[in-house]
């Protein structure tokens, strides 16, 4: 059983396996982690708590619903702003990824192509939202190394230290759609996944069994099948690779979630307001009408009622502070772009035109938030090059060093373009001119960039027209 039989040491019979597990998995679900990652989840939808909001009135001294009142539900999707700003601001392009060994390099290229970028951006919203999110390597069928992303609400990761940097193994729970003739039934699955082998659960009857109809017949099996199917093998690591959101694991909506419940409530009551502005309150002074139900038909057909000598309607309606309203609603929006570190688009502070130095600080919020997700993304990569060198050494495709590998990640920042090719003309001779072409914001290829430049220098009779400085005399290396 492993690390299991020191968890828990009950006086008396210890517990199996199997009670350990499922020990973890009711502590998991009722966790506040796990509620935690399905409020993040639902605020990035723009489910937010205002949709479940119900108005109450008093009837013989019962609280009832009130359902004749104005009851608008106004939600607002700060949530995925700030989410979506963040993973396409920090994983909106490509990351870079590059090895000492240049055929390593290409093997990693061919295998984390496109497809994978966009693995990773959903990686990065469920990161962002649940506070952490979990890729696993695995072989297909065919042999190929493919990547899945796993819901993290499903995931209970068991670490062999409190400051989570060890995975000792991993806990899957999920649903399998079932049929008992033509009742529809949902049953719950589990597998428990170490860093040799895998065994599948499930339950029946409230309790959690071997399942003899998965892979293994209930028996641990390795983590993928090799020489033509007929041998199983683990991958001597626990295949789950965690994506961490931050330091504490925790999501975006943790530091903002209150401010959006206010504007979502403010919005919401203010519109509710307006609406009964419209049902207004009569107050009737010597009408001459037999009953309300005149009062409010010739009102409605005629625009007019009668009243004795001295008699006439005045109104009551609610009363509204549209700018006290407006102006806490712009302090709550600020909050949440300072407290959710996002870059807050209304500000009139910078001009039409900020200077590079002023977008550096309207972006600087983000930068930190992005700094963090960067650090644990950097790490997951190692672990990403470390299943893919141990594929290729599996099926007898060369030997490499996964330590010789790195990612680089490249931000999307609205740059001053002006400002830029200015910088760019002024270290002309400073720094290489390939760095310079890095850095130039009409340039997406450099290696194709350069290789534009040498072909026009070879089909034209006229001076190199050098994006640095034209006066230096120096000429691009060709080599």
């Amino acid at each position: 059983m492993g690390f299991l039989s020191n968890i828990i040491k009950p006086a008396s019979q210890p517990m199996s396996k199997e009670d350990v597990i499922h020990t973890y998995i009711q502590d998991f679900e009722s966790s506040k982690t796990r509620k935690d990652m399905l409020t993040g989840e639902k605020y990035y939808k723009n489910e937010n708590d205002i949709n479940e909001r119900k108005l109450y009135k008093y009837v013989n001294e019962s609280k009832v619903e009130d359902t004749e009142r104005p009851n608008n539900k106004l939600s607002h999707s700060f949530a995925k702003l700030l989410v979506d700003e963040k993973v396409n601001y920090l994983l909106g392009k490509s990351p870079i990824i590059a090895a000492d060994d240049e055929k390593f390099q290409e093997k990693l290229i061919e295998i984390l192509d496109d497809e994978f970028d966009d693995t990773i951006q959903e990686i990065g919203i469920e990161s962002s939202n649940k506070g952490i999110a979990w890729l696993q390597p695995y072989i297909d069928e065919e042999g190929s190394l493919k990547f899945e992303k796993h819901d993290s609400e499903k995931i209970i990761p068991v670490w062999k230290e409190s400051s989570h940097k060890t995975l000792e193994a991993i806990i899957r729970v999920y649903y399998v759609e079932t049929y008992e003739g033509k009742e529809r039934k949902d049953v719950k699955k589990v597998e428990y996944w170490t860093k040799d082998d895998v065994t599948y659960y499930t339950y029946f009857n409230g309790s959690m069994i071997p399942d003899v109809e998965a892979p293994g017949e209930g028996e641990p099996i390795g983590h993928f099948k090799i020489n033509n199917g007929s041998e199983y093998k683990g991958w001597g690591r626990v295949p789950f690779i965690p994506f961490k959101n931050n330091t504490r694991e925790l999501n975006d909506l943790t530091y903002f979630k209150s401010l959006i419940d206010d504007y979502d409530k403010n919005t919401s009551d203010t519109s509710n307001t307006l609406d009964d502005i419209a049902r207004f309150v009569y107050i009737l002074k010597n009408y001459g009408g037999t009953d309300l139900g005149e009062f409010l038909n010739d009102l409605k057909l005629y625009k007019a009622i009668k009243v004795d000598t001295d008699g006439g309607v005045d109104k009551l309606s609610p009363d509204i502070e549209i700018d006290a309203v407006e102006k806490h609603l712009d302090r709550i929006k600020k909050d949440v772009y300072i407290f959710g570190q996002g870059v807050d688009m209304d500000t009139d502070k910078f001009g039409n035109s900020p200077s590079g130095i002023a977008l550096q600080f309207l972006y600087s919020a983000l930068d930190l938030k992005c700094d963090q997700m960067e650090r644990k993304f950097k790490k997951a990569f190692k672990y990403i090059f470390w299943f893919i060198a141990e594929y290729f050494k599996t099926i007898n495709q060369g030997t490499y060093d996964p330590k010789k590998a790195k990612v680089t990640f490249v931000r999307s920042m609205i740059i001053n373009e002006t400002d830029t090719i200015t910088n760019i003309r002024n270290s002309k001779g400073i720094v290489s001119d390939k760095t310079l072409l890095e850095h130039h914001p009409y340039v997406g290829d450099v290696d194709e960039e350069e290789s534009r430049k040498k072909e026009e220098r070879k089909n034209s009779l006229e001076p190199d027209l050098d994006f640095g400085n034209r006066n230096s005399g120096s000429e691009v290396d060709e080599e």
